[in-house]
């Protein structure tokens, strides 16, 4: 059967539990969440990628856990809203660009349970609604602060020279303080993870959380540091990026262990949506455009990787459904955050903690997606899906086998077994707000 209110009750007492049984076994750890830009699951070696070579990140999953159904949203504000806040978009998405601040996120959840708290990389939540499908650009950075981040180093957030680029000579505010002039000639990328270093080495002694959503692999499409000429195609450069990519997490790993704290601290490695449509990778038996702004597999499947040095199972490869709603719900149980309390945030996800641990525990059997991105000047692409690892439903009846039709070619009919699968995704659909059938026209939208 599907999760019903009444299993996600169950689930989430049981997780306390787990949760109260973990705590007395382990202290709880640090968590550094680090979330690349544009990036599908396609795009890491160990996901099997035959057009990148990501050492470090491999070097993680071997170590760790690699989960292979990992579901974000198909665009960057809707994955970052999620994730922040462990809700479903159909809840707390309003615009492109923009987090309410009403909305309790995973900063305050952290922060409350005594943890320093930062954020470093790319923000692109400070615009102002007006309710009409526009907005503006703000300079209020007490949404920072008000979000649970003690600190912070970000681009996207202070409204000058249009943000600027992200990553020669950035234009950044950290912590109050526009440093756009100090980074003349510098690599975003590099500065951000610096930032991270040196937060790391400040709080050592301390319980820290820290959320990386970098800047990488985003376009535009340029040369790193690392790159030995400039001369390159936008797939030259989409490989010299996640090579660079892959170094920086290597350089946050080394440092936790520098400082001798990798037995307390879980480093978690996902992507906020699909790689861009511009760039095609090879896997051992198929080739993957980019999906991004798209709810194919491609737009929505990305990577997810744990560590935690002593805890999690050596090299497992899990096969658990996950999706962008999960990661505060794990978050609470590494807090043992009270069940009324989960209520009161109305969480909606299942914490995949006991993967993360070697214990078994309650499972999604579904995830959702509610994609009303509202980016853009032209009518947007919208869809409303449920999706249980295999078949996905749509809002408008369409129904495919997603393991054998990955780009989502060929409806199946609805017969025999596939009917009945068909009426339970329907069950799920039926749960949660219906989609406008009119398309609406949106306004400038920000950088996405």
């Amino acid at each position: 059967m599907l999760s019903s209110p009444l299993f996600r009750f169950i689930a989430a007492v049981c997780f306390g539990g787990f949760s109260a049984v973990a705590a007395a076994a382990v202290d709880r750890p640090n968590v550094i969440l680090i979330m690349a830009d544009d990036m599908g699951f396609e795009c890491l070696s160990t996901y099997g990628s035959q057009s990148y070579e990501t050492p470090r990140l491999d070097r993680l999953a071997a170590d760790g856990v690699r989960f292979d159904n990992c579901y974000s949203t198909p665009v960057c504000t809707s994955s970052r809203v999620q994730i922040m806040t462990g809700r479903y978009n159909c809840f707390t998405y309003e615009e492109f660009g923009y987090l309410n601040p009403k909305y309790p996120t995973f900063g305050n959840l952290m922060r409350d349970s005594g943890y320093a708290t930062m954020i470093a990389g790319k923000w692109q939540l400070n615009g102002i609604s007006h309710g009409d499908g526009k907005f503006d650009r703000s300079n209020d950075t007490t949404r920072l602060h008000d979000a649970g981040f003690d600190e912070y180093s970000l681009w996207q957030v202070t409204k000058g020279k249009s943000y600027g680029e992200r990553f020669w000579d950035p234009y950044i505010e950290q912590n109050g303080e526009v440093i756009d002039e100090a980074m003349d000639g510098k690599y975003g990328p590099d500065h951000f993870t610096d930032y991270i270093c040196d937060f790391i080495e400040r709080k050592k002694d301390e319980l820290f959380f820290v959320y990386y959503p970098m800047v990488l692999v985003h376009s535009p499409f340029l040369p790193t540091p690392d790159s030995e000429t400039q001369e390159l195609s936008r797939q030259e450069a989409f490989g010299d990026m996640m090579a660079y990519c892959d170094k920086l997490v290597g350089r946050i790993h080394d440092k936790l262990e520098e400082e001798g704290l990798l037995e307390n601290t879980l480093i978690l490695f996902t992507g906020d949506n699909g790689t861009d449509r511009s760039i095609v990778s090879e896997l051992p038996h198929r080739t993957v455009p980019g999906g991004k702004a798209n709810t194919i597999d491609a737009g929505i499947h990305v990577p997810l990787i744990a560590y935690w040095k002593g805890q999690t199972p050596v090299g497992q490869v899990s096969q658990q459904l996950v999706d962008f709603t999960d990661f505060h719900q794990t978050l609470a149980d590494i807090v043992t955050l009270p069940q009324s309390k989960r209520e009161e945030l109305q969480l909606e996800g299942v914490s995949f903690l006991p993967t993360l641990v070697g214990k078994s525990g309650p499972e999604r059997e579904w995830v959702f997606g509610y994609y009303d991105a509202r980016w853009g000047q032209a009518r947007v692409h919208r869809d409303k899906y449920v999706y249980d690892g295999q078949f996905k439903l749509y809002q408008n009846g369409d129904y495919f086998e997603v393991r054998s039709d990955f780009m989502e070619e060929s409806p199946v009919s609805a017969a025999g077994v596939e009917s009945d699968r068909r009426e339970e995704l329907q069950a799920v659909l039926d749960r949660y707000p219906r989609l406008p059938d009119v398309e609406t026209e949106f306004g400038e939208p920000l950088l996405p």
